[in-house]
């Protein structure tokens, strides 16, 4: 036996010459509301909460000699780091960052002891 959309909005339909309850299509549209915002939260809102506390642990976890790649694309070694600012040398040229900028780390690195 099949099911369709049509079908199934014929059988939820009031029968000829009848008026809907206004208390029950209003308790339905809210429900329909409430159905859709949960639909929203775990398609658009969770993800990226998620997406964030891992950025925030990643931000973490940085440290000197670790191979990283920013936002905008630039790849370098982090010399040192800061509260809120990271020093990275890419190429020739020495660079001091936000940590907000650390796309990912693409190597950890071995923190070289200077003795």
């Amino acid at each position: 036996m099949e099911i369709n959309l049509g079908s199934l909005l014929l059988a939820m339909a009031p029968p000829p010459g009848t008026q809907p309850d206004p208390k029950g299509e209003m308790i339905k549209l809210v429900g329909m509301l409430g159905l859709m915002a949960v639909m929203f939260y775990f398609v658009a809102m969770r993800p990226q909460q998620k997406r964030a506390k891992e950025h925030a642990a990643l931000l973490k976890a940085v440290k000197a000699g670790d191979k990283i790649t920013t936002t905008s694309g630039i790849l370098g070694v982090v010399l040192s780091v800061k509260e809120k600012t990271v020093t990275i040398r890419s190429a020739d040229a020495k660079l001091e960052i936000t940590k907000a900028a650390i796309a990912e780390i693409t190597e950890r690195g071995s923190e070289k002891s200077e003795a």
